[in-house]
């Protein structure tokens, strides 16, 4: 099974102030590595980390003991992910979660987020996204 890290749990789990650290660390330490996540996801998560101490050493260092793997989805799927952001525009749908999205219809991963709005998205077929979310 493949677990979709979104950018809300990943911060989270670097940022003991994040309202849902706990619960991400908790879930975290049920699910088995590697988690999979994509370059926006990281980007996001970099942003969000810059007031967090040592926040964006650490996530480098997830990523480099290989807790987290990058995918190189958004080459191969750029008409996809604007097929889902032009879908959901209403919502709106971030760069992210349309990647993450993706990554769920080619590897029919599980998306491992504090984000609602997963509930709304769905692949293609409108299949269902599995979720672990609060």
């Amino acid at each position: 099974m493949h677990i979709l890290l979104d950018t809300g749990p990943l911060v989270a789990l670097l940022n003991k102030r994040d309202s849902y650290h706990g619960w991400s660390v908790e879930k975290a330490a049920d699910l088995r590595p590697p988690f999979l996540t994509c370059e926006a996801v990281l980007a996001e998560a970099h942003f969000l980390l810059q007031g967090t101490r040592q926040g964006r050493r650490r996530l480098i260092d997830l990523i480099d003991s290989g807790k987290i793997e990058l995918t190189g989805i958004v080459a191969e799927n750029l008409d996809r992910i604007g097929e889902l952001m032009s879908q959901y525009a209403n919502v709106p749908m971030a760069f992210a979660d349309a990647c993450l999205v993706c990554m769920a219809e080619r590897t029919n991963g599980t998306v491992f987020t504090i984000d609602g709005d997963f509930r709304v998205y769905r692949k293609k077929k409108d299949k269902a996204i599995e979720l672990i979310i609060p």
